[in-house]
């Protein structure tokens, strides 16, 4: 299989920097920038409409041939919420074993109860299938009735990643709650913080003890298509123009790079 030649620059990777840059990318394009920017890894999702379901076979396979950047790829069936039918649970199990044969270097999951406490025995289940990968439990958190609680049963599983916006729209509205979530855990799980992240604010959130942050570094461009037929719509209304796509902004992940790493040179 041919694959999209890519110059990276020096790669950035967990356990080498004392930072990590995670860049959310919802196609192999944005993979490419997300590397060449200095990313240590990325988040690769399909569907930036729901925040992100579990991208196909072939966008797991083609972004894992781009050198440089390590690949965790979303577990979700669907968007919404995080309390999955049986089936649906179902799916998250053979796609795990998919994204496994595929070589990818995490997953990134999460499954709730209808009380809003982690789903601790299906978790184990979809942890023990995904063995030794890496994991990440996603904003599922967010939802969780308890944050304090949920990080505990968490930490139980031996899951070493929360990724975190604090449980309010934006890592910096839920600045307060992140901290305390980083002292509460005192070391046992990193919380990574995403949800409108970007150079401006890297700081702020440095400064309460994060370490690994996450962002979509996200812009908007133009697709090919010329002709545009006004009468219909193929995706729900009020999503935006079907006639854009989103990519990585290569300037955005530059600019995170160099704020983080500016931050880790002056301790």
């Amino acid at each position: 299989m041919q694959t999209p030649a890519i110059t990276t620059h020096p790669i950035h990777l967990p356990g080498v920097d004392e930072a990590a840059l995670e860049i959310c990318c919802y196609s192999v394009e944005s993979v490419a920038e997300a590397a060449k920017g200095g990313a240590s890894r990325v988040e690769l999702c399909d569907n930036v409409q729901e925040g992100g379901t579990t991208p196909s076979s072939g966008t797991i396979e083609l972004a894992k041939a781009i050198p440089g950047i390590q690949v965790y790829v979303i577990i979700r069936p669907r968007g919404g919420d995080f309390c999955y039918s049986a089936t649906e649970f179902e799916v998250m199990k053979y796609d795990i074993k998919r994204a496994k044969e595929l070589g990818v270097d995490g997953v990134v999951l999460g499954i709730l109860l209808p009380d809003g406490h982690v789903d601790k025995d299906r978790m184990k289940e979809l942890l023990d299938l995904a063995a030794p990968l890496d994991i990440t439990f996603h904003r599922a958190f967010d939802m969780t009735v308890d944050p304090f609680a949920a990080l505990d049963e968490i930490a139980d599983l031996g899951i070493k990643r929360i990724l975190s916006s604090g449980t309010f729209n934006t890592a910096i509205e839920g600045l307060d709650l992140l901290q305390k979530l980083v002292k509460h855990s005192s070391g046992r799980v990193t919380i990574m913080a995403g949800s409108g992240v970007n150079e401006s604010n890297i700081e702020a959130l440095y400064k309460i003890g994060i370490r690994e942050f996450h962002s979509s570094a996200m812009t908007f461009v133009s697709t090919e298509m010329n002709f545009q037929n006004p009468k219909i719509k193929m995706g729900k209304e009020g999503q935006g123009s079907e006639f854009e796509k989103t990519i990585v902004d290569i300037d955005k992940v530059r600019g995170m790079r160099r704020k983080i790493d500016e931050l880790l040179q002056s301790e």
